[in-house]
């Protein structure tokens, strides 16, 4: 695998989707007192696709303190299922609706250290704003391209392993994606490696 061939063709969103519709998800734990939460990974852009990801707020006590997270929070008794929350949460957060996202379906759970457990929905936004959200919860909203994601995992040999926690982090300009959010990016950049580790069905030449 070449790294010249990263910079030079487009990644196929429509390949991705295909893939990620046929993921097999990591499986949920068997500890029964985690907290459940949802996230959204959503994807957007057809000749270059970028991420969505949130920077929340610098709040003394809060658990995700200038963290970089996917959207998302807490499933509530009103909600009919897992993805009905994903959904509303995102509404809520960024002001994107169910109507303007694409479901592609679930990742599967990841668990945090303070004893939560995140079900991961990925779709494909139609990239439609005005993205709005509460300041004194997120201090900012970016994109990242897919394939700087990729350059990185390439770069820092991630494939084929799970790197500690101490490890596993993803650079991206002024931010630094960590913990379970860089959990969730790993396993996600995971899934577009063929068996042969050639990523070249991936682009479009």
């Amino acid at each position: 695998m070449e790294s010249a061939k990263w910079g030079r063709n487009a990644i196929d969103l429509s390949a991705l989707e295909t893939i990620l519709k046929h993921v097999e998800a990591a499986p949920p734990s068997k500890d029964k007192d985690l907290q459940p939460a949802v996230v959204f990974l959503l994807l957007f852009g057809e000749t270059e696709p970028h991420l969505v990801a949130v920077l929340k707020t610098d709040t003394k006590g809060y658990p995700w303190r200038n963290q970089v997270a996917l959207p998302g929070g807490h499933i509530d008794q009103s909600d009919s299922s897992p993805e009905d929350a994903a959904f509303r949460e995102l509404e809520e957060e960024l002001g994107i609706r169910r109507s303007q996202v694409r479901l592609i379906g679930s990742l599967g759970h990841f668990q945090t250290i303070n004893k939560r457990e995140i079900q991961v929905f990925t779709g494909i936004w139609d990239g439609n704003g005005p993205i709005r959200f509460d300041p004194s919860e997120i201090s900012r909203v970016f994109s990242i391209p897919l394939k700087e994601l990729l350059h990185i995992h390439h770069d820092r040999r991630y494939h084929g392993r799970i790197p500690s926690v101490g490890e596993l982090i993803y650079p991206y300009r002024d931010l630094v994606i960590w913990g379970v959010t860089g959990r969730i990016i790993h396993f996600l950049l995971e899934q577009f490696y063929p068996p042969e580790a050639d990523l070249s069905t991936l682009y479009k030449t």
